[in-house]
This record gives structure tokens, C-alpha cells and sequence, in this order.
């Protein structure tokens, strides 16, 4: 039913003009996908196959040279080969190729050389489809295409092994099983083993021969490779080692259990007739009946003749030839021997003529001479053709070696790159890391060594406040000694005279009055006295940090040639602010005296601390050169003032020009947590 519906799809598809549906109902590519699926309908007869191959072909020249096109002028050319269409087969695989190039596809040249060596190998040109699978070779190497590169090496293997370079196409199937070791490529597998143990059946090594091919029967009895030819193959091959050692009877039984393959006369018509003549010379060794013997080989022989199948029908003829002369029939061994000889000149393939011609120097007494010198004059050729297509071999095959021996040289070079590139990069990561723990040493050493000036600052600040505390104990006690010894016993005495004058009057006692309260006033002017010396002592006791400062700036004066202006607010609450901020106001004040000192060349430099009851404001203005502020703003002086600056929750602004002098603007706030609990919190710098 399916080739009906195919068959009436193909009468109507006729209607069409260059693959294009009349009505417009099928796409282009529609009509592709049809044509392709007829071309592969065996059931529709060759010429109805090629023929929509043909419309398959001009409908992909009709495409874009993209990828997806490439793939259907691949199957356009697989439509070809599989109905034996040589011809347009290689046609196709040009126009593949040509496409490939210009698409600078690389996988599809290899894939269009691998094509085209099998074409060549397909019509016997060996050199060609050796120097075109030796390009493909090439690309797939450098690809790392490995399974593609396992299948080269088996066609190459095989293009040798029918040139009778066993040892050549030995090695080439020994490295595609390399290529192929931890894979599940079994159908390569196979005939990488079926090759070997035909190659050494060929170099007369049966042990090994009988071990490969072994394996391969395995393979094609566990793994369904599509159907049970391959183990009719096998045991075809098994047969013939066992035919070059003598043993017929092996030989036989490998022969007739390869022939009882279910359906092998109609899935593979050739090996069957093979198989055929294998089991009757077999049978002619064995003695069997001589019936049966030649029955046998002409049934082989009529379907070797029907396939068209020339050089087994020379094989076949020979080995008439050959039973009929043991059998004493002279004259038919030598007529099936010169029909053999005749076909194989026709075929113009002097190898094939090399048996009947040795067989005929035996059997024709008459003309064995000439047979002979034949024979010598055609063998010598054919090894002087030999030896000429093993040089080419050779050559391309040193050709391809040369370009893996320089891909191997670029993956070396690129290799070489690579590690130095790495040892640099490891190199120069070492050198930061080293640079940035250099850098992290240098910035612990100097917050060791800011600490270090803290804590001085903090002992300074600890000392001055021991030497008021012990101004003040003294103080204290004179106070306490005067309380006691002048004001309180002067208060008793005032007391007790008032007391006694309770009880009297008079002029006298009110005079007396007048005196006590006199005393009285004094006491209390006395007590007034004391109470200002205490309020003097917290004065002084609070003012300890502001004549730090003062001695610092009076040291600038007294040390360098600089005018110094202070300016410190009294309404200032140093009795709020944290030692964090007191300390980091008095080292941003002394970078900035150092600063001009150093650079600024100032005359006049002045110091301003100011609050306006949340804030507590300090300037350094100089009257000296100034700088840029960009230039300077990385310096580690300024680095050090934002970063006290940031401690302290402050911020900072620093205008300077050149020429103008430099300003330096810190505002800090007094309330902050930071500076009453000496927590640093970072805040953003501004430099105008």
C-alpha cells in the first residue's frame, strides 16, 4: 500500500516544473524532503530514482549556501551512491565541496574529500581515493574528529589492503582500533577486526588471523548491526583461513552455517555466491560427489554473472578450470580457464589475468610457453604499478604526517604560550599579592605608630591632668586648713558672742551686734573667696587639653620663623568631647604645622577652633605658596587627615591655589557616637 500511495504522489509530483508545486500547496522544501524519500524507494525502479534525485539536485542549488543546505547536497549525493549512480555521485560531491569552501566549512570539506574518495576507490582509481581520503585525513586530525578520523584510516586500510600492501593497511587498521578503545563504536570495531584477520590470513599468520576474526564474530553475534550478513561474512572469512591451512572440513562447516543465514540470497545475492563457491571448492577438496560439485559452482557462477560481478566470475571459471584439470578433463580445464582469461582481458585489469595465465602454462602444453612469458611480462607490471602507487602512497602519507608532525608542533608552541602566559599571570599575581602585603605592612606600621602617638598624646593629656590633681589636692587641703582653722573658728566665736547677747539690750549690746555682723560679712566674703578659687581649679582642670594644644602651637612659634594667630573659643564644651576627637584634632593640627614647615613657605599661619554648640569648627589657613589639590590630595600627609577626619565622623574641605595660600576646613560634630565613645565611622572627605 505504501509504494502505491508513493508511486501515485510520483505521477503527480511529474506535473510539477523544477520541484515546485502548480498550485502552490507544497513548499520548495517540501518538495526536497519527497524527492529525497523517492530517490531511496527501491520499489520504484532505478530510473524512477534517479530521476528524483535529479529534481532533489536542482532544488538545493535553488537554496542559500548555508549550513542546513550543505547537509541536503550530502543526502542528494548519498541518493546517488546508494542507486549506484557513479557518475552524478561524483558531480554532487564536487558541488559539495565547492560549497564547503566558500562556506569555509571545514567539516564539510572533509566530509566532500571523504566522498570523493570513495568514489575513486568505487571505480578502482586506489591512488585518488587515497589521496583524497589523506586530505580528509588532514582536516579531521586537526579537528580532533576521532570518530571520523577512525573511518579514514579504515578506507585507507582497506584502498592498501586491495593494493597488496598488507603491512600498510595493517598499520592503518591497528591505529583506527586505537582511536576506537573506550568507545561503542562495534560496527567499526567490526571491520577494523574483520580487516586484520583478512590481512593475516593474506600474510599466511592463521593463528592470528583465526584470534581477529574471532573477535569480530563476537561482535556481530552480541550487537545487532543491522542485520546477520555480518556474520555470514565472518564465517565466510573463518572458512577461507581454514581452506589456506588444509583443514577443509572446518572449512566446510564454517561455509555451510554462514549459507543457512535466513534470507541472505535476497538481502546479499553476492556473498551468497561466494559462499556458494567457497563450499563447492571445499567439497572438490573433500572428494565429494562430482555432481554436486559443479552444480554448485555453476549456480554460483550464473549469480555472479547476473550481478555483473567480473572478477568473481574469473575467480569462479578459474576454479572450474582448476577441478576439471584434477578430475583429468583436460579440455574443459582448459576452456573454463581461457573463458577467465578472455573476461579478465576485458576488463581490462591485468591482475585478474595472472591466475588463468598460470593455470593455463600448467594445463596447455601447446602454448604453455607463451602463457608463461604472459604471465612473467603482466606480473612484472602489475608489481612495477605496485611498487609506483606504494611511493605515491608513501608520499601522500608523508605528506599527512608532516602536517600532524606541525600540528603537533603548533599544539607544542601554543602549549608553551599558554604555560608561559600562566607563569606570568602567576607571576605577576604573586608580585601584587606580595605588593599589596608590603602595602598592608607599611599601613599596620603607621596605625601602630598613629597609636603609638595617641597614646603619648593620651599620656601627655594623663600627666597634665595628675599634675592639676595634685594642684588641686593641695589646694583642697589649704582650703580645708583655712576653712577650718580661720573661717569655722571665727564662725564659733561670732556664734557663741551673738548667743550671749540674746538676753541683752542696751546701747553696748547693739553695738556689739554691729561688730559680729561686721565679722560675719567678712566670714562670708572669705567663704566667696574660696569659692572662686574652687571654680579657678575646674577651669583650669578643664582647660588641660587647650594648653596641650597651645604648647604646640607655641613651640611652631618659638621653632620656625612663622607667626602663629590662635583662636579657641571659650564657649567650647571640652568637658563633652571624647579623647578620640581631642586626639585627632591635635594630630590634624600638627600635620598641618608640619606641612608648613615643609612646603607651604608660609609667614603667617593661623589656628581657629570654634563651636557652635553641635559642631566644633577647625581652620589652618597659611598665607604660603599652596599647591594644586589634585596633585596633592594622595599625599600621605592629607591621607592622614581624611582618615582621622572619617574617625571622627568629620568632614573636611581643603582650598589652596598656587600662590594663594592653603586653607584647611575640618567640621566636626560634638554629639557623634564615634567621638564619645572612640568608634571610627567613615565620612567622604571634600577637597575644594
Amino acid at each position: 500500500m505504501r509504494i502505491l500511495i508513493l508511486a501515485i504522489v510520483f505521477i503527480l509530483s511529474s506535473c510539477k516544473q523544477k520541484g515546485i508545486d502548480t498550485d502552490n500547496s507544497v513548499s520548495i522544501a517540501d518538495s526536497l524532503k519527497i524527492y529525497l524519500d523517492f530517490a531511496n524507494q527501491d520499489a520504484l525502479g532505478r530510473t524512477k530514482q534517479i530521476e528524483s534525485a535529479d529534481r532533489a539536485f536542482r532544488l538545493v542549488q535553488m537554496f542559500p549556501n548555508d549550513s542546513n543546505n550543505r547537509v541536503n547536497v550530502f543526502k542528494v549525493a548519498n541518493r546517488y551512491y546508494n542507486i549506484n549512480d557513479l557518475k552524478n555521485y561524483k558531480v554532487v560531491s564536487r558541488e559539495a565541496l565547492s560549497r564547503a569552501q566558500d562556506g569555509k566549512d571545514t567539516a564539510s570539506i572533509a566530509k566532500a574529500y571523504l566522498y570523493l574518495g570513495d568514489f575513486y576507490r568505487d571505480i578502482s582509481s586506489r591512488d585518488s581515493a587515497y589521496a583524497f581520503y589523506s586530505k580528509a585525513e588532514k582536516i579531521y586530525f586537526i579537528n580532533r574528529a576521532y570518530p571520523e578520523l577512525t573511518k579514514i584510516k579504515l578506507r585507507k586500510a582497506t584502498v592498501l589492503w586491495n593494493q597488496n600492501d598488507y603491512f600498510g593497511s595493517e598499520a592503518f587498521a591497528l591505529e583506527a582500533l586505537r582511536y576506537m578503545r573506550g568507545t561503542e563504536n562495534q560496527q567499526d570495531k567490526y571491520e577494523a577486526l574483520m580487516l586484520l584477520g583478512i590481512i593475516s590470513n593474506a600474510q599466511e599468520d592463521y593463528s592470528k588471523a583465526l584470534d581477529y576474526l574471532g573477535k569480530a564474530l563476537e561482535i556481530a553475534e552480541q550487537t545487532n548491526l543491522g542485520n546477520l550478513t555480518p556474520i555470514a561474512t565472518t564465517l565466510n572469512n573463518v572458512g577461507n583461513v581454514y581452506q589456506n591451512i588444509g583443514d577443509n572440513s572446518l572449512a566446510l562447516q564454517n561455509f555451510n552455517k554462514a549459507i543457512k543465514t535466513p534470507n541472505l540470497k535476497n538481502e546479499n545475492p553476492a556473498l551468497y555466491a561466494i559462499l556458494l563457491d567457497n563450499v563447492a571448492y571445499s567439497k572438490f577438496k573433500l572428494n565429494f560427489p562430482e555432481n554436486d560439485i559443479v552444480d554448485l559452482f555453476k549456480h554460483s557462477l550464473r549469480i555472479k554473472d547476473s550481478l555483473g560481478l567480473v572478477a568473481g566470475i574469473i575467480f569462479s571459471k578459474t576454479r572450474i578450470g582448476e577441478f576439471y584439470h584434477f578430475k583429468g578433463d583436460l579440455p574443459n580445464a582448459i576452456k573454463y580457464t581461457s573463458q577467465a582469461l578472455q573476461i579478465a582481458k576485458e576488463s581490462k585489469n591485468s591482475i585478474n589475468e595472472l591466475a588463468p595465465l598460470k593455470q593455463l602454462s600448467e594445463y596447455d602444453s601447446q602454448n604453455s610457453k607463451i602463457f608463461s612469458q604472459q604471465y612473467i611480462k603482466i606480473n612484472d607490471s602489475v608489481q612495477h604499478a605496485e611498487r609506483k602507487i606504494k611511493d605515491k602512497f608513501a608520499r601522500i602519507q608523508f605528506e599527512t604526517e608532516e602536517i600532524s608532525l606541525k600540528n603537533n608542533r603548533l599544539e607544542t608552541k601554543n602549549r608553551n604560550l599558554v604555560l608561559f602566559f600562566v607563569g606570568t599571570v602567576m607571576i605577576g599575581l604573586l608580585l601584587f599579592v606580595i605588593r599589596t602585603q608590603r602595602a598592608k605592612n607599611r599601613e599596620l606600621l603607621l596605625k601602630q605608630a598613629q597609636q603609638k602617638a595617641n597614646e603619648d598624646i593620651y599620656n601627655l593629656m594623663l600627666s597634665q591632668q595628675n599634675k592639676i590633681e595634685e594642684g588641686r589636692i593641695r589646694e583642697k587641703k589649704r582650703i580645708a586648713q583655712e576653712l577650718h582653722d580661720g573661717v569655722l573658728s571665727r564662725l564659733f566665736g561670732a556664734r557663741l558672742n551673738l548667743d550671749s547677747l540674746n538676753k541683752s539690750d542696751g546701747d553696748e549690746a547693739r553695738d556689739k551686734r554691729i561688730n559680729y555682723l561686721t565679722e560675719l560679712k567678712n566670714i562670708e566674703q572669705d567663704i566667696r573667696e574660696i569659692s572662686h578659687d574652687l571654680n579657678r581649679e575646674k577651669f583650669v582642670l578643664i582647660n588641660n587639653f587647650v594648653a596641650i594644644l597651645t604648647n604646640l602651637l607655641e613651640e611652631q612659634g618659638n621653632n620656625f620663623e612663622t607667626e602663629v594667630e590662635t583662636e579657641i573659643s571659650e564657649d567650647i564644651p571640652w568637658d563633652k568631647i571624647g579623647n578620640t576627637l581631642k586626639i585627632n584634632i591635635y594630630r590634624i593640627v600638627q600635620e598641618a604645622l608640619q606641612n608648613v614647615n615643609k612646603y607651604a613657605k608660609a609667614s603667617k599661619v593661623k589656628v581657629k577652633l570654634v563651636s557652635d554648640g553641635t559642631n566644633l569648627r577647625l581652620e589652618v589657613t597659611d598665607n604660603g605658596q599652596g599647591f594644586s589639590v589634585d596633585k596633592k590630595a594622595k599625599g600621605i600627609g592629607l591621607s592622614n587627615m581624611v582618615s582621622r577626619t572619617q574617625e571622627c565622623d568629620g568632614q573636611l574641605e581643603i582650598k589652596s591655589k598656587k600662590g594663594k595660600g592653603t586653607t584647611i576646613s575640618i567640621l566636626f560634630p560634638t554629639e557623634s557616637k564615634s567621638n564619645n565613645e572612640q568608634t571610627a565611622i567613615a565620612g567622604e572627605p571634600v577637597i575644594a
